[in-house]
């Protein structure tokens, strides 16, 4: 009974041994991975402390190293300790990027560095790519993805938008013009110029894309040639068209082999918003590159139908759908809006479409838009119709994986650890509960021991 006794201490002893070692084994390990790995998880509520999936695909179509270098002193008055803000928030674009490098240097110290750089406040940052250079201010994801969208361009690509007929201006500051949109186009790298076809021998030759925003007078029959030879070459156009005339662009509209029907759009659901019955609530999307992802409510005021005439020339997508209970109405808006079965066309009806088709083996892109309105100064806010916008620009210029970052809202808050909470975190995970197994070990193999001593 004696030697049973001895071989099952021994046994106990060896189990309990290898045990110990494993145990410590496993610690030791885990301390190396802690060491060598780094893994978050975002646990605030709309994970605003990662980047999102449009800021990840932008860093993925930078080929190459960014160089970040933030002028800011050890210590702001106003900000505190600026430099480590400023490497915890590019530390975020690191982790998804490990060639996008951080360089601090002080102003105070190194002025003559600073004034070469252009720099012109404490904190600024100047971001490097490919040779092409942009300073920056403000420090969130926004601002920073814009500007990283900026230098992912391969070349500047303008705008050109049609002028010389009371045209919504893409710099004008009045309620009707899109003056607020032109800011932000050129926030994301494009630029915008003028082109008066009465004054310009032809398109310039850069032009990536041609705008046109409701004019407000007749093209002259030479200006709508120059249009339609400059369509029949594979330029692309964003057409925004209101209820009224067309203009003396009817032409186009057959080429285009589009119908515009007369009337304003009528939406129901718009009431239920508070909204006037004549703002089209978009909320239906055809499958396209545009609206790839794109969930958001967009507002188009005193929209008109785009009728798609079936043909083999053009690819045809309808962008988007709206009134699904309303219709086109027909009659004076300000009598009682009723539907008329007789007169007026029922809802759902397409007030965007886009059009494709294959010229010298290079595709042209078109889109038309029956509502001017929904880029104006007044009703860009309303919806997303800036986003929408953006989409519909990056597309037609050949950029649609690059997209407008918006801020996005502050839904918890920061929990902040002092360095004395995160040593008696590390001790408590690292030292104290391993020290609890290894005693809860211990006292298990004394009492068996004892019990088979």
């Amino acid at each position: 009974m004696t030697r049973l006794n001895k071989k099952l201490r021994l046994h106990y002893l060896i189990q309990h041994g290898v045990f110990v070692i494993l145990l410590l084994l496993l610690v030791i390990l885990l301390g190396y991975l802690a060491a060598q790995t780094r893994l978050q998880w975002d646990v605030s509520q709309n994970a605003r402390n990662s980047l999102s999936e449009a800021s990840l695909e932008i860093l993925k179509n930078l080929q190459g190293p960014v160089q970040v270098t933030a002028y800011a002193t050890q210590q702001d008055a106003q900000s505190g300790d600026l430099r480590k803000t400023i490497a915890d928030f590019v530390a975020l674009y690191q982790r998804a990027k490990p060639d996008l490098s951080l360089t601090f240097i002080d102003p105070t110290e190194q002025p003559k560095l600073a004034q070469e750089a252009g720099i012109h406040m404490n904190g600024e940052m100047v971001i490097t790519f490919n040779q092409r250079r942009e300073h920056l201010t403000i420090i969130n994801e926004q601002a920073f993805s814009n500007v990283l969208m900026r230098l992912a361009r391969a070349e500047d690509k303008p705008v050109i938008a049609l002028s010389g007929h009371g045209e919504r201006r893409l710099d004008g500051n009045a309620n009707h013009d899109l003056g607020e949109f032109g800011k932000y186009l050129r926030t994301n790298g494009f630029n915008s110029q003028p082109l008066n076809l009465a004054l310009e021998q032809d398109f310039p030759a850069n032009a990536s894309l041609l705008m046109i925003a409701s004019p407000q007078v007749d093209l002259l029959p030479g200006e709508v040639d120059k249009l339609l030879n400059y369509i029949d070459r594979g330029g692309n156009l964003l057409w925004l068209v209101d209820q009224e005339s067309l203009r003396g662009l009817l032409p186009l509209t057959e080429k285009l082999r589009l119908t515009l029907t007369p009337g304003v759009v009528v939406d129901p659901r718009a009431e239920q918003l508070k909204a006037p019955i004549t703002f089209a609530l978009g909320a239906s999307y055809g499958r396209h590159a545009i609206t790839n992802n794109f969930n958001y409510i967009t507002v188009f005021p005193f929209a008109r139908q785009i009728t798609i005439n079936e043909n083999a020339e053009w690819n045809s997508v309808s962008l988007v759908e709206v009134a699904p209970q309303g219709w086109v109405e027909t009659g004076d808006l300000n009598d009682e809006v009723t539907f008329d079965q007789a007169m007026d066309v029922a809802g759902p009806v397409t007030v965007a479409v886009a059009l494709t088709r294959n010229i010298e083996d290079r595709e042209q892109r078109i889109v038309v838009v029956g509502s001017g309105h929904f880029l104006a100064n007044t009703y860009l806010g309303n919806g997303h119709n800036l986003d929408f916008g953006i989409n519909l620009i990056n597309w037609l210029t050949g950029d649609e994986e690059l997209i407008v970052i918006q801020p996005r809202a502050t839904l918890d808050s920061n929990l902040i650890l002092s360095e004395s909470e995160l040593a008696l975190i590390v001790i408590g995970f690292l030292i104290v509960l391993p020290l609890l197994f290894l005693m809860s070990g211990a006292i298990i193999w004394w009492r068996r021991r004892r019990k088979y001593k």
